[in-house]
């Protein structure tokens, strides 16, 4: 229950910060900031932790280059789509995709209920892609389904990888340790310095500093979960935050919302909570 908990929690904070990036003036500079913000954190805890055992590292490194993809199509999807859109449709889809290899790849076969979860999942999803805007963005759509399965990758990467690290701390500090710089340079490197800080006050560098720690923090927590129940299931949790996602577009970013949007996102939710029943 406890690990459960958290997981839910680790949802809420998750749209938080995508809502921070989603935010900012210029959404390559909130990824920036949220990179520096973990780094600061992270980089000094490094000599202090020992490294993952050596079974873990071909996953951290294959979870770094498709979390280093994922950042890509986040932003892409938040450039094309609406955040209550976009959010419920790139991670309610990634539980499915977790569940689907879970199921063939790893023989977790899933029982009538979670089955109905998956089906109350895909049903709210197709609201969430059609309701509350007058024209579907199909880009839009289609990069937040290819964001999904960028999560559902590296959640399966990273729930083996966690598992054999021989502890969760050392393979959470390790994994942002290299993650964190390596995004800022990247972004660094496609947008330079001054296009990156030309448009950012202290409140914007404030915020994109903090949604570093929260997004870090949101993180942790699911990969701790990992070492404690299965991939699907803490996958399955972790995406009702769908319902924090929803409620942010509509109140701070004045997206509409409508009454079947509200209720997508709520049969989301609720179907990715029957996924992990036994």
């Amino acid at each position: 229950m406890t690990a459960s908990l958290a997981v839910i929690f680790a949802g809420i904070l998750h749209a938080i910060w995508n809502a921070i990036a989603k935010g900012g003036a210029d959404r390559w500079a909130s990824f920036a900031l949220i990179g520096v913000g973990q780094s600061l954190v992270i980089l000094p805890l490094v000599p202090f932790v020992a490294p993952p055992a050596p079974a873990a590292w071909p996953w951290l490194i294959a979870s770094l280059l498709v979390h280093l993809a994922y950042l890509g199509l986040l932003l892409k999807s938040y450039g094309l789509g609406d955040f209550s859109q976009v959010y419920p449709l790139a991670r309610g889809s990634a539980p499915l995709l977790v569940t689907l290899v879970a199921a063939v790849a790893l023989g977790e076969r899933p029982s009538w209920t979670q089955l109905a979860g998956v089906l109350a999942v895909c049903g709210g999803l197709a609201v969430l892609a059609l309701a509350g805007a007058r024209e579907v963005d199909d880009r839009a759509v289609a990069a937040a389904l290819l964001t999904g399965v960028s999560i559902a990758a590296y959640t399966i990467l990273d729930g083996i990888g966690v598992r054999d690290a021989g502890g969760a701390a050392s393979y959470i500090v390790w994994l942002f340790a290299l993650e964190a710089p390596l995004t800022v340079v990247l972004i660094y490197a496609i947008r330079g310095r001054a296009s990156l800080l030309e448009r950012l006050d202290r409140r914007q560098c404030a915020l994109g500093l903090g949604g570093g720690l929260i997004a870090m923090a949101a993180y942790g927590i699911v990969l701790w979960a990992q070492t404690r129940g299965t991939m699907a299931s803490v996958a399955a949790l972790r995406e009702t935050g769908v319902i924090s996602g929803a409620i942010i577009g509509a109140v701070f970013f004045a997206e509409r919302m409508g009454v079947r949007r509200v209720a997508a996102a709520c049969v989301v939710a609720a179907g990715v909570v029957l996924i992990t029943a036994h």
